[in-house]
């Protein structure tokens, strides 16, 4: 069998196409799979890497207000409906999958134009408006999050099937994370990270908790600055001649996740779908601080599900400060049953059967 995958821009919309692409070979060796994406997004350095055949197209996202770039992006879209069509007629695919990203536009239009069975998987609550405009041609919608059906005009279409997470999330042996990651499991661990990039509004929140609790030896702290912020962190760490103790650690990155998660007493973070989905499935409580500046707003809605199940508390970008993150912090890790019961409601909304589910319905498509 011949499987079309297109998604890009974020991790957001790539890793789900990855977990799926990978569990497909994992139930078919021999079945081909080809990724399309963009020469410029993240897609083209992480899809290779992972060892599947990876081409481009060329179309770029549309400006919310009309101007000069809006004939540019009408005029790479049309050559992107182009190189699909091209791309589609040479690979002949027995289905086409689309994640989400203005990459998915062209390819999965194309395909179902030529009635090759079509899906899309959304991340988010609200739907990008790629998925949106798709939902009209496609067989199935699949969603994450149950409050999505409200968003798309063909309910008869969508299922709710979670977020694919990638599978060592789920397989890690935590008497081992303990001591891989010299964490002490009779002291409360916070990890904090604004999702792969990091998040400005919350180094500068943890900077002041940080600066309230180098001395407070009844908590450990991983915050993960992201790489672009990590510098002026320290040199902020500096300038205060803050003396930190092993309780608090600061990183501008952290490869072993997996581990930090599992072991977490409570996860402050932004409010991505990917980072949501891994939370919900290990079941850990959290303080969302959703970015303001995303497409839609969509992390907001997010964190907005979350917070309604009780699983999170959520500050938004615009009311966050040092100190009231602080307080948020004290609250949560003085009530232990609280703390608990939040990471219950989070592992209640965790789909950890999300790929294998996926998977399923892209074989019934095919038939």
């Amino acid at each position: 069998m011949k499987y079309l995958i297109a998604g890009g821009g974020t991790g957001g919309h790539i890793y789900p196409a990855l977990a799926i692409a990978w569990e497909i070979k994992n139930r078919d060796p021999n079945a081909e799979i080809l990724y399309v994406g963009t020469e410029k997004g993240l897609e083209s350095e992480l899809v290779p890497r992972e060892g599947f055949t990876f081409k481009t197209i060329r179309v770029m996202g549309f400006p919310r207000k009309i101007g000069l770039n809006s004939l540019k992006a009408t005029k790479e879209l049309f050559l992107g409906l182009m190189d699909a069509n091209k791309i589609i007629k040479e690979f002949m695919p027995d289905v086409v999958v689309g994640t989400g990203g203005y990459v998915c536009g062209p390819v999965v239009y194309m395909a179902a134009k030529k009635r090759i069975p079509t899906l899309i998987h959304e991340q988010n609550v609200f739907p990008g408006i790629t998925n949106k405009i798709l939902a009209k041609y496609v067989n199935k919608i699949l969603v994450t999050f149950e409050e999505s059906k409200k968003y798309f005009k063909y309910p008869e279409k969508v299922i709710v099937t979670g977020n694919p997470i990638r599978d060592n999330i789920l397989k890690v042996d935590k008497k081992k994370a303990y001591i891989e990651l010299n964490i002490n499991p009779d002291i409360p661990f916070i990890l904090s990270f604004g999702g792969s990039g990091g998040q400005k509004k919350l180094n500068d929140a943890m900077f002041h908790v940080i600066k309230k609790n180098t001395s407070n030896y009844n908590i450990q702290i991983l915050h993960i600055t992201g790489k672009r912020f990590y510098h002026d962190f320290i040199n902020r760490v500096k300038k205060d001649n803050l003396n930190i103790g092993n309780n608090i650690r600061i990183m501008p990155y952290f490869y072993e996740m997996p581990k930090g998660l599992n072991i977490a007493d409570l996860v402050i973070t932004s409010a991505g779908a990917i980072t949501l989905a891994e939370i919900s499935a290990i079941g850990i409580a959290s303080i969302l601080i959703p970015k303001g500046y995303t497409a839609e707003n969509h992390q907001e809605y997010n964190a907005r599900a979350f917070e309604r199940e009780k699983a999170s508390h959520v500050i938004l970008e615009k009311d966050l400060t040092g100190e009231n993150l602080n307080v948020a912090i004290e609250d949560l890790i003085k009530d232990k049953k609280r703390l608990k019961e939040m990471a219950n409601r989070s592992r209640s909304l965790g789909k950890i059967d999300a790929t294998k589910k996926i998977v399923d319905i892209i074989e019934g498509l095919i038939g």
